[in-house]
């Protein structure tokens, strides 16, 4: 049985230190990809309730719209936050 020199020793922990270099950086791929994903799943559900309220499908002018309204909203006393956070304490407890 040889005994590995001190140079080969090292080479292999490099070896095995860029492997799991390699692994973090897919993990944290994953992990950016998948969030992405749930990010635009809700942004896309979110754009569905907006039409299933409007009853119609929005247009590129409505975004324009909607931006002002929510603005609006929340200048004259953050209407749409108060409404988006009632509950939310209660719902989190369950």
């Amino acid at each position: 049985m040889s005994k590995r020199t001190f140079e080969e020793r090292i080479e292999e922990l490099k070896r095995k230190q860029e492997q799991l270099k390699e692994q973090e950086r897919d993990i944290r791929r994953r992990a950016s990809e998948e969030a992405r994903k749930k990010r635009t799943r809700r942004l896309i559900e979110i754009g569905g309730i907006v039409q299933s309220v409007l009853g119609r499908e929005l247009e590129d002018e409505d975004k324009e719209r909607l931006l002002s309204f929510l603005t609006q909203q929340e200048r004259n006393g953050k209407y749409f936050s108060k409404a988006m956070s009632k509950g939310r304490s209660t719902e989190e407890a369950e």
